[in-house]
């Protein structure tokens, strides 16, 4: 599979009081991030080869100004190689997406845009400080859908604390109403570091139960899986296999990326890096002619081992059952997990249940 290139934009209108990502409530750094992006794609010119997946993440990639938004792309089709087909996703809000900026994206090239949706229920949105209201999520979708964005992706949150089930399902029922080609479904974590994690350490905020986490996850299952969409993810559903992400396929796979940009990450088949979470740092260190980069490491077989197993076990296709049986005790853990439902063996693979999907991380530990 080719290598994916991800470009991490630092900047949001608001901070979410439940997000982890690095990002700054503030477009005046955005030219010290530009001109380093565009420094540090010079840096790895012809390095990764060929690309067929194109991610711009955050943050807000939406929230650039549109002038150094066609820059930077102009930028990464210059100095690098994409194939033909190459997937070209923009992560967006649903308070950026004027009719003006739908357009640019199109004329970019972006032919995959996965909006931040989270709810369409206004008090949720409210409490996860999102700056859109339901209203607005819907004439986002639809205005991308008038001007020829046709495979539109959708981030849906659940686990609100005293969010009931109907509610949940009420959300689901009015994503589906815009048939969007994929959706994702992510609990509600109190994140290390965020607003929300702070309330919960003054005991002012309890995360959602795990009965009750439970509960919304299988409905979600249930409810799109019967709507015709593959849960081939933990979080992720998609309208067919031409639907599902290609770029964060790449992740669960062990596939190289390239990460650009503050904090974003990078793995070239055997060692991965991190870059600095810092907009300053990221750009004096690239001014210094250095990489902007915090951290590495060289994975070893056993690490790679043991990762495969963990991100092939968040995912539909499972993991191959060489790589489970060579172990005295794995065939018969493997019995009690297919007995208990966690799991089911298929031509040669073994494959998580939408139950084992629950425990995906304890899997690997349990039958290795």
């Amino acid at each position: 599979m080719p290598p994916g290139l991800y470009i991490h934009v630092p900047f949001c209108r608001s901070k979410c009081p439940y997000c982890g990502f690095y990002s700054v409530p503030s477009a005046s750094p955005m030219p010290i991030w530009s001109k380093g992006v565009q420094q540090e794609i010079l840096l790895y010119k012809g390095r990764f080869g060929r690309f067929d997946s194109l991610y711009l993440g955050g943050g807000t990639p939406t929230f650039l100004d549109n002038t150094i938004l066609v820059h930077v792309i102009d930028q990464v089709f210059t100095h690098f190689d994409f194939a033909a087909d190459t997937e070209f996703t923009v992560e967006a809000n649903p308070c950026d997406l004027s009719e003006e900026k739908v357009r640019l994206l199109r004329d970019l090239g972006c032919n995959r845009v996965n909006l931040g949706v989270q709810s369409f229920d206004d008090r949720a949105l409210a409490f996860l400080g999102r700056c859109h209201t339901a209203g607005d999520a819907r004439e986002s979708l639809e205005r991308l859908r008038r001007l020829g964005l046709d495979n539109l992706g959708m981030d849906l949150i659940y686990g609100l604390p005293g969010q009931s089930l109907d509610a949940w399902t009420d959300t689901l029922n009015s994503a589906l109403s815009f048939q969007p080609e994929h959706i994702s479904c992510y609990e509600l974590t109190l994140e290390k570091g965020t607003v929300f994690d702070r309330l919960k350490e003054k005991g002012h905020m309890r995360p959602v139960g795990e009965e009750d986490g439970r509960a919304c996850f299988l409905a979600a299952s249930e409810l799109l899986r019967g709507a015709g969409y593959i849960h081939y993810e933990i979080s992720n559903y998609a309208r067919g296999e031409t639907y599902c992400s290609r770029h964060n396929r790449k992740y669960w796979e062990h596939v190289p990326c390239l990460g650009l940009g503050p904090s974003a990450h990078s793995f070239d088949g055997r060692e991965r890096w991190w870059n600095v979470r810092s907009i300053k740092r990221y750009g004096a260190l690239l001014d210094a002619g250095l990489p902007p980069v915090e951290g590495r490491e060289t994975l070893t077989e056993e690490q790679m081992r043991l990762e495969s197993l963990a991100l092939g076990f968040r995912t539909r296709e499972g993991v191959r059952l060489e790589d489970i049986l060579f172990e005295p005790h794995s065939g018969p853990a493997l019995s009690r997990a297919e007995a208990s439902r966690l799991v089911t063996v298929i031509d040669g693979r073994v494959i998580p249940t939408e139950e084992g999907f629950l425990v995906a991380d304890h899997l690997p530990v349990y039958l290795s």
